[in-house]
């Protein structure tokens, strides 16, 4: 029998996250602007390719689960680092991406960020991205979507997506094309669209989500993603009045194939 959360996100659990999110960005500082030696990354790729981990991630990680479960211990969270724990019935699953983007934080770019999603009844409810880096949190929360830029001060702003409907007039973004494959049917269809756009790009990882949802670009495309790697931002998307979806035009809650 599946349980029921033991709170709802009402603003004393939401203003708590916040507080937790400031606190994992000052890791993420620390490291970001720490010499190469700070980063410690381990490969976790193997076979597939470099796949690296910091101890950014790891601490950031931890410190989220550690909050998450004080504050709501009846839920369920899995996490890109440390798995999963909580209730398997648990009727709230959060899911965390400490640092979605690790390479782009390796090399000193700022495309990467903290992302919390909530997930009820089956579908994502609640997510945040957070850059502290740009000192940005984009938000989903209650159906509004948001953005609080803190060198703007403490006020959030609406998000809203651009409303382009034409497919050669679209600025499309995918972290990189090799998430489709170097051949095969998938990679020709991907190659087939980057050719229709008005401008595609790459890079961004989650970032790329939350300028769709502000209105600066228009289609995300990309594969081979898990769970925790989108769940935050399928909220943020569509509270912003975008589409999100996999292949079964579903939620993609477990990843894999996501067009934005």
């Amino acid at each position: 029998m599946t349980q029921q959360p033991d709170r709802p996100l009402d603003p004393d659990l939401i203003e708590r996250l916040d507080e937790f999110l400031a606190a994992s960005g000052r890791i993420a500082q620390r490291h970001f602007h720490g010499g190469l030696e700070d980063l410690y990354a381990h490969d976790k790729g193997g076979a597939r390719g470099f796949d690296p981990v910091t101890e950014a991630d790891r601490a950031i990680e931890a410190l989220l689960r550690a909050g998450i479960s004080s504050m709501a211990p009846g839920d369920r969270v899995v996490g890109e680092e440390y798995g999963e724990s909580g209730p398997a019935d648990a009727a709230r699953t959060w899911y965390l991406d400490p640092i979605d983007g690790t390479k782009a934080f390796l090399t000193g770019m700022t495309g990467w960020g903290t992302l919390v999603g909530v997930v009820e009844g089956g579908r994502a409810v609640a997510g945040w991205m957070d850059q502290p880096i740009l000192g940005e949190t984009f938000a989903a929360v209650h159906g509004r979507a948001t953005v609080r830029r803190r060198a703007d001060g403490p006020e959030s702003l609406d998000l809203h997506t651009s409303g382009c409907r034409e497919l050669s007039e679209a600025i499309m973004y995918t972290t990189h094309p090799s998430m489709f494959g170097d051949d095969g049917e998938a990679r020709r269809r991907y190659d087939d669209l980057g050719r229709r756009v008005r401008l595609q790009r790459f890079g961004g990882d989650c970032y790329a989500y939350c300028m769709l949802a502000a209105g600066r670009v228009d289609l995300v495309v990309e594969s081979d993603l898990n769970s925790y790697d989108i769940v935050a931002l399928i909220p943020i998307v569509e509270a912003a009045g975008g589409v999100i979806t996999g292949p079964d035009g579903e939620q993609p809650l477990e990843g894999g194939t996501v067009v934005a």
